[in-house]
């Protein structure tokens, strides 16, 4: 720890000659901040680590660079509509756990005389998205006052809140309120509002719904006189594919084409389905649907190269990826960054840093040049790789060519710091992003919280939680859960309900696991009285009684059967080495006895007998079972069925010939 401590360190004090040339010439302002901040916080410390100084103490005002969201709150009269008081006071009531959704909190909002507008409750949405109960009641009582109408981008936000928390009967309430209203606004349930349902469901493993919910949409006049329904069954087809229902994509296009033959499909459509069958790792469908297209003479485009080259690079194979580039050439189409990032992660993913910087130089010399995502692809291969020193280059590099790290960029450190359990660098890396002006996303709070969660760090723990609240970023299922967990690890019982009764309130639903945990510990120390309010929180919305190792019933039946198909094949294959006689097999064919047994008692018999001459050979056909155990592990149910196949014909092999 020390040496890369120090080879940091070195790095550091190096980067810093060369910025202060940087700041004479570069003209961009916003860097110019971004790169003050960095050094003046900095000083000849390493900003991954500062030795002996555990940071504990958060700053309470912590400077924010120009483009934050806390910033636009920090303007002089951001919105000529309402001002920073009023968001305050709206902040506290959705913070206070006394107030409940319904009529409670419509009357402390009465209260406080203020006059909602759209751009108000926008900036609330954007805070408290993961509170789906009290959004919700605070739209509901916005739209009863008179002169607040929501606009497009408001009602989707609203619609998004609800269907994320897979509250989509309130959603549906909405829409169909407004879509068969004559008084309202017809633009109000825009496309985005079904995008959302759509994206929502197939998220929630919905799909059907998600189909259904297209074709109303399209049904709708607004749609049919617009474009609108033929892109948002593009939003369907690439949500379906996102979330791992590509076959049923693929057969909903396949239909819809049948029963169209005029509709010429775009090429969007194509890259799609090709994305999702590398998604779903089908090489063999997604290289039949590329042949499909060639036949079919489907122009492709730079994202379709793009998509195959991020679909191979995903399937790990960068060689043909980079084929690839070379053949897209010769079809007159230049690669750009969407082709070569793909590329460049893949191989930084793999450890091949020599090459991967080799083929970001390549992308250098073309008009487009790396983006922030090549150097985000680096910087994560190293990270992962453990190599933080390697990780810090790129980061410099990025800086000096113009480019200013992102969150994204600054949460690979934070998850090797999770990863390793190394607290006291992820909360100095934690500080200095505040001082350098940035704002932490919610993924970066995930991995602290996970960080300090795994190690037992109650007190820091508890702070990063305030400090997330108070920047905006509302606890979601994960962080809460987290949380609750290590209250209960550490006997903090009271603090554990609380925070239950909080996710409560928000409207999010409690794992049965977080439920059962808590509820077990505290009937074994006879806190009744809190058992008893813990089961009235629970019984008080819709939940799932299934533990975690419940819900893969299936899949333990599928990977119990792929076992004994494996053995089987292993054992069959020692045995058809070691028999001579085929008869000696036949009388095992039909046996209900455990398989790996039969061979081994069978070998045994052999061995005794000693070595009989007739149809070894068959034993050398299985040769390849234990070769190929790894691949059938991992890879699809197709190569298990394959094998089980192999064994019921040379079963039937072995009948002929003791026949014969």
């Amino acid at each position: 720890m020390y040496k890369t401590q120090s080879s940091i360190r070195l790095v550091t004090r190096h980067f810093e000659t060369q910025i202060s040339l940087l700041l004479n010439s570069n003209p961009k302002p916003k860097l110019q901040f971004f790169i003050l901040r960095f050094l003046s916080s900095s000083s000849d410390q390493s900003w991954l680590s500062i030795p002996g100084k555990p940071i504990i103490n958060w700053p309470h005002q912590p400077f924010t660079s120009p483009n934050s969201e806390t910033d636009l709150l920090r303007k002089p009269d951001p919105f000529p509509n309402f001002s920073q008081n009023e968001f305050s006071i709206v902040f506290d009531l959705l913070r206070d756990p006394s107030i409940s959704p319904g009529s409670s909190f419509h009357d402390a909002l009465d209260r406080t005389g203020i006059k909602p507008g759209p751009s108000l409750l926008q900036v609330v949405f954007d805070h408290f998205d993961s509170s789906p109960k009290l959004l919700h009641s605070l739209f509901l009582w916005a739209e009863k006052k008179s002169g607040f109408r929501p606009t497009e981008a408001l009602f989707s936000s609203m619609i998004n809140v609800l269907a994320k928390s897979r509250r989509f009967d309130s959603a549906w309430s909405l829409i169909l309120e407004r879509v068969r209203g004559e008084d309202e606004e017809p633009t109000l349930v825009s496309g985005d509002a079904f995008v959302i349902m759509i994206r929502r469901y197939a998220r929630a493993g919905m799909p059907q719904s998600a189909i259904r919910t297209f074709e109303f949409a399209s049904s709708l006049a607004s749609f049919l006189k617009s474009n609108s329904a033929l892109s948002l069954l593009e939003v369907l087809l690439d949500s379906l594919c996102k979330e791992g229902h590509v076959r049923l994509a693929s057969e909903y296009f396949n239909r819809k084409k049948g029963l169209d033959s005029s509709w010429i499909p775009s090429i969007r459509i194509y890259n799609i389905l090709l994305n999702g069958w590398f998604r779903s790792r089908k090489l063999k469908r997604a290289e039949q649907l590329w042949i499909e297209m060639k036949r079919e003479n489907v122009r492709p485009s730079v994202i379709t190269y793009g998509t195959l080259v991020e679909g191979y690079c995903r399937m790990r194979r960068p060689e043909k990826a980079i084929e690839l580039v070379s053949e897209m050439r010769m079809e007159g189409i230049e690669p750009n960054e969407i082709v070569y990032n793909p590329i460049v992660d893949a191989l930084a993913e793999a450890g091949r840093f020599k090459e991967a910087m080799g083929m970001m130089e390549r992308l250098s010399v073309l008009e487009s040049g790396p983006t922030i995502s090549t150097y985000n692809s680096l910087v994560k291969g190293y990270c992962k790789a453990g190599n933080l020193e390697g990780a810090s280059k790129i980061l410099k590099m990025m800086i000096s060519r113009g480019f200013i790290p992102t969150a994204i960029t600054y949460n690979y450190f934070f998850r090797y710091f999770s990863k390793f359990g190394k607290i006291e660098e992820g909360m100095n890396l934690y500080t200095k992003m505040i001082e350098s002006g940035y704002t932490p996303d919610r993924l970066t709070y995930h991995l602290l919280l996970k960080m300090l969660c795994e190690e037992g760090r109650l007190e820091l723990a508890v702070q990063v939680s305030k400090e997330m609240r108070s920047r905006g970023c509302d606890m979601d299922l994960a962080t809460s859960t987290m949380l609750i967990h290590l209250l209960c690890n550490v006997h903090k019982w009271e603090q554990a309900y609380a925070e239950f009764e909080d996710m409560i309130r928000r409207g999010i639903v409690p794992q049965y696991l977080t439920f059962k945990r808590m509820h077990d510990v505290l009937k074994k120390r006879g806190m009744t009285e809190m058992v008893h309010k813990l089961r009235g929180l629970m019984s008080s919305v819709p939940h799932s009684t299934k533990l975690p190792n419940t819900y893969g019933g299936d899949g333990d039946k599928s990977r119990a059967r792929r076992t004994s198909i494996l053995q089987k094949a292993k054992a069959m294959a020692v045995m058809l080495k070691a028999c001579k006689d085929p008869r000696e097999l036949v009388k095992y064919g039909g046996s209900s006895e455990n398989a790996v047994s039969i061979a081994n008692r069978l070998i045994d018999d052999i061995k005794k007998k000693g070595n009989l001459m007739g149809v070894s050979k068959l034993g050398y056909g299985l040769e390849s079972v234990e070769a190929m155990e790894c691949e059938v592990d991992d890879g699809p149910n197709e190569d298990l069925v394959r094998v089980s196949s192999g064994l019921q014909n040379l079963d039937w092999t072995l009948e002929k010939l003791c026949k014969g």
